[in-house]
C-alpha cells in the first residue's frame, strides 16, 4: 500500500528517511491535499533504474525480433569466430 504523507510531516527528517527504508518504495507527499512530490531510499531508486534498463532492453529486442533484425545464434558464432580467428 502507497505511503502518503502531508508537506508539513517533512519535517521529521529521521522518521521519512526511516519509512523510505522500511516500505521500500516510493513515498508520496501531498501539498493542499494534492500530490505534489515523490520520495524514496536510494536502493529503491537504484532498483527502480535498473528495472527500468531491463526493460527498455526487452522493448527493444522485441522490436528487433519483430521487424526481422536477428540472426540465427549458429550464424552469429560463426562469424564473430571468423572475424577473430578463434
Amino acid at each position: 500500500m502507497p505511503q502518503i504523507i502531508p508537506i508539513r510531516d517533512l519535517k521529521n527528517t529521521s522518521e521519512i528517511s526511516d519509512l523510505c527504508h522500511s516500505h521500500e518504495e516510493p513515498v508520496f507527499i501531498t501539498k493542499n491535499g494534492y500530490g505534489d512530490m515523490v520520495i524514496m531510499s536510494m536502493e529503491t531508486y537504484e532498483k527502480t533504474m535498473f528495472m527500468n534498463d531491463v526493460y527498455k532492453k526487452l522493448e527493444d529486442a522485441e522490436k528487433s525480433v519483430a521487424s526481422g533484425d536477428v540472426q540465427d545464434a549458429l550464424e552469429s558464432l560463426k562469424s564473430i569466430r571468423e572475424k577473430y580467428n578463434v
